[in-house]
């Protein structure tokens, strides 16, 4: 459920109407509903409520803006960053130090010395190297590190190829099989406490099933520690929880994943930890567009709308589908191609795909733009960087501004030796 609907003939944000942020903001603008993202944290929250004691850490990168971390903080929600800059901006967000996970395959020297300083929750190390690295960052530097050592458990997730984590050949993690040993030999070096395991196979996950295979896997680690006198007491289950983008999809609910982590981990006796993101913000966003022309093609007309593979890259990426629906509908259909003004065709959202009728200056939206939208923005073609809007019943406001081309070219420098 989400809380973008139409109200007399017009799509409106809660109780906002697109149209007045259009007009308002310009276009393309994301366009963030603050009772969905708190509806979808309290939803995934209940559905844990039976698999003994949490700590829910919202992966920022699937948005990293600052008002929408504040709302997660509000939610009881801490962070789980990949980058310093991320480890920053949970903290700006008011996020407490202590309830931050850095995860990341390549965490840099200078990201551990950030994250000790701060006295962050817990690492999650990638391998054996990061973790002999940051034994001797902390010796030096006085605090102990908490980790967990993230492992590889050699599931295929069932998802796009480059959002999938878990397989033998991904880059993420240590071999299952070789995680004991790296287990014993990390918790004997100074500085790190050695406190728990980590996994995550994927991102936008459609079953179960992998899941819990991973999970299962996880579990028969988790004994083979503690037999050998490892301690274990924090068990980090990632997160990849899928979310609708048709109409038509069905995936997993929250309180169907919640049953599933309750039953497969009756007795570890650890604190579970998780990170979503996708699924709390997804459905929570939208980007909203502005229809340029409609041009005649060889077969479907093509809509050419002022949003582009640089405001939202998936469609180009992954192929990934959004549903595109008219701000006020026409009552009309019509079969098109939907495409930004990117010079080369990968700029393209839809292809033969059946959508309301739209004209030249109709206002539109992609829906389910929340997750790995304005996150994954880039300059291409000299475009600037799209606003972001935050709704809050029937008030908004404008929590990233627009970011214009001369602005970024006003960063760059032409030595003097090219005078």
């Amino acid at each position: 459920m989400d809380h973008f609907h139409l109200r007399d003939g017009e799509l409106y944000a809660e109780d906002v109407p697109l149209a007045r942020i259009a007009e308002e903001v310009g276009t393309p603008v994301y366009v963030y509903s603050r009772a969905t993202l708190e509806r979808h944290a309290r939803v995934f929250r209940e559905a844990l409520a039976g698999a003994g004691e949490t700590h829910i850490a919202f992966a920022v990168k699937a948005n990293p803006n600052l008002a929408v971390l504040r709302v997660m903080q509000r939610e009881g929600f801490g962070a789980d960053v990949v980058s310093g800059g991320e480890l920053a901006r949970a903290l700006a967000a008011g996020m407490a130090p202590e309830d931050i996970v850095f995860s990341g395959v390549g965490k840099q020297t200078h990201e551990l010395v950030q994250g000790l300083d701060e006295g962050i929750g817990q690492f999650n190390l990638e391998s054996e190297e990061e973790g002999a690295e940051l034994s001797a960052l902390a010796v030096a530097r006085g605090p102990r590190a908490r980790c967990a050592l993230r492992v590889n458990p050699d599931i295929d997730a069932g998802t796009h190829d480059k959002i999938s984590t878990g397989k033998a050949d991904n880059k993420f993690g240590v071999p299952i099989g070789r995680a004991p040993e790296i287990y014993a030999r990390l918790a004997a070096l100074p500085g790190l406490d050695m406190r728990g395991l980590a996994v995550h196979i994927g991102s936008q996950l459609s079953e179960l099933r992998p899941l819990e295979l991973a999970f299962q896997k996880l579990g028969a680690l988790l004994t083979n520690l503690r037999t050998t006198g490892q301690t274990v007491t924090h068990v980090d289950l990632g997160g990849g929880l899928g979310v609708p983008y048709k109409a038509t999809d069905v995936l997993p609910s929250p309180a169907e994943y919640g049953a599933m982590v309750a039953r497969v981990t009756r007795g570890w006796n650890v604190a579970l930890m998780f990170e979503p993101g996708r699924v709390i913000a997804g459905n929570a966003g939208v980007l909203l567009t502005r229809v340029i022309r409609v041009k005649r093609g060889v077969n479907d007309p093509f809509v050419i709308v002022d949003a582009a593979m640089n405001d939202l890259a998936r469609p180009a990426l992954y192929g990934a589908w959004h549903d595109f629906e008219a701000v006020r509908p026409s009552n009309q259909r019509m079969t098109a191609n939907i495409v930004g003004p990117i010079c080369e065709t990968g700029d393209t959202f839809a292809t033969g795909r059946d959508i309301e009728g739209v004209a030249a200056g109709d206002l539109a939206v992609f829906r389910t733009a929340g997750a790995y939208g304005a996150t994954m923005a880039s300059s291409y073609n000299s475009r600037g960087f799209v606003a972001e809007v935050m709704v809050d019943g029937d008030k908004f406001a404008v929590v990233a501004d627009r970011i214009l081309p001369e602005a970024i070219a006003g960063a760059e420098r032409v030595p003097d030796w090219l005078d």
